[in-house]
This record gives structure tokens, C-alpha cells and sequence, in this order.
């Protein structure tokens, strides 16, 4: 993978400030955007997925794991597809589900466990990396690859915060 056009890292203290700037990410996506997020079990993936389906507009009691639907639709200010791919073997796997057909469509992509199948990213993307940083704390690294995704970045956690 090449170097990543622009990349901020910060500290969430709490739980619920990591659902907090997802939720500020959700209100800055647009259609097209593709956002993967990385962690083990327990790093805050959840935390973060459910406060972007809330600032993308989507009903808290609506939001779920699709773990097991691999991939979930939302409706919010707009469409938003909450993907898991932790149980899918391989690429071919996820090209059977239809994944892909939305991928750059009307809504705004969210893929968990990006790392075990990569290739289901575009060649522009926003990758969150989520590490575990002692207690309750955990540390984002955001990874832009492109215009979109480096705007869409600066928008979501701007320098002068």
C-alpha cells in the first residue's frame, strides 16, 4: 500500500468519546466515502460505528452487528452500508455477498476488519485504526488515501480543534 495523503492520531479517554467523534464523523460523510476500521476485539470499533450511524442520522435503536448479515443498511441523512467482514474467508467470499455494487454508490460505506480482506477498499479511502491504550483509553490513527478521503478527514478532525 502506498503512503497515505494526509493522517492525524489522537487519544479517546472514554467509550463514549470515541462514539462521540464517530458521531462528528458521521456528519461530515457524503455519498461515495469508504471508511475501513481496524482493531482487535475490544478496541472500540462498536463505540465508533454506532456514533457514524448516529451523525449519519440513523435511529440508535436501529443499529446493529451485522455479523453475521455481513453487511447492514442504514437510512440517515443518507444511505449508510455497516459492513463486518471478520467471517468472510477471502475476497471471492465478499464479492458474492455484493459488497462491492456499493462501493462508490449513494450512500457511505462502513467496513469493520478491513484488514482481513484489504482489497474490498477503493483506491481511495479513510482508514481508522483503533488500538488499545491502557483502561478505557484508545488511540485512532486516520489514514486518508486521496483527495476525497483527506478532505473528508480534515473536515471530521480539523487541526485547530
Amino acid at each position: 500500500m502506498s503512503t497515505p495523503t494526509l493522517s492525524r492520531t489522537l487519544l479517546s479517554s472514554s467509550p463514549e468519546e470515541t462514539h462521540r467523534l464517530g458521531l462528528k464523523l458521521g456528519q461530515v460523510l457524503q455519498p461515495g466515502d469508504f471508511v475501513g476500521l481496524v482493531g482487535d476485539l475490544g478496541a472500540g470499533k462498536t463505540h465508533l460505528v454506532r456514533g457514524v450511524a448516529e451523525g449519519a442520522g440513523v435511529s440508535r435503536s436501529e443499529v446493529a452487528s451485522p455479523t453475521f448479515a455481513i453487511v447492514y443498511p442504514y437510512r440517515g441523512r443518507l444511505p449508510l452500508y455497516h459492513a463486518d467482514l471478520y467471517r468472510l474467508a477471502d475476497y471471492d467470499e465478499l464479492y458474492a455477498t455484493g459488497f462491492l455494487d456499493l462501493v462508490g454508490g449513494d450512500g457511505a460505506v462502513l467496513v469493520e476488519w478491513l484488514d482481513r480482506i484489504p482489497k474490498a477498499a477503493p483506491r481511495e479511502f479513510l482508514r481508522i485504526t483503533l488500538r488499545d491504550a491502557g483502561e478505557d483509553s484508545r488511540e485512532l490513527v486516520a489514514e486518508a488515501w486521496g483527495t476525497r478521503p483527506a478532505e473528508l478527514l480534515k473536515a471530521w478532525l480539523p487541526t485547530n480543534r
